[in-house]
């Protein structure tokens, strides 16, 4: 299993991944759709996202969005946000979420991230419990104001 920068072919089994999903079947199509084509253009010409993917033998068995944002605070530091992390059903429990995760937070040492932030869902608590094995800690409350 190797990961590289998602190519515009990988578009349907990310978008899959993304549906299969108990939260992103309510929220998110199986299909591509022009929403997609654009989202996916827009991350992929921005220098500052990456769509990072699992691949297994040509497959596309996992998948995340890294940001890498500049800020003032910290000293000026870079902070890498990881979103949309998603390994396919089948896979779930055998390592590749954290070995996907170990290399993005990898990537995010060497390019001098002072650290890696992600968001996840309050009623995933599977996904927390992944998360905090990984070393993340629950530091603080997040908010979100839907404005669709």
């Amino acid at each position: 299993m190797r990961f590289r920068e998602a190519v515009h072919d990988d578009l349907p089994a990310i978008v899959a991944l993304l549906a299969d999903d108990v939260l992103g079947k309510d929220r998110d199509l199986a299909v591509v759709d022009e929403a997609y084509e654009q989202a996916f253009a827009a991350v992929t010409e921005d220098p500052r996202n990456l769509l990072i993917v699992a691949d297994d033998g040509g497959e596309v068995v996992a998948v995340l969005q890294v940001t890498y944002i500049p800020g003032l605070g910290r000293h000026g530091a870079e902070r890498a946000l990881v979103e949309s992390v998603r390994v396919r059903a089948d896979l779930r429990g055998q390592g590749v979420g954290a070995r996907l995760m170990t290399w993005v937070v990898d990537r995010a040492r060497e390019r001098g991230c002072a650290l890696v932030q992600l968001t996840t869902d309050k009623r995933r608590p599977d996904a927390h419990r992944f998360y905090e094995r990984l070393g993340f800690v629950a530091s603080h409350e997040g908010m979100k104001l839907p404005l669709t």
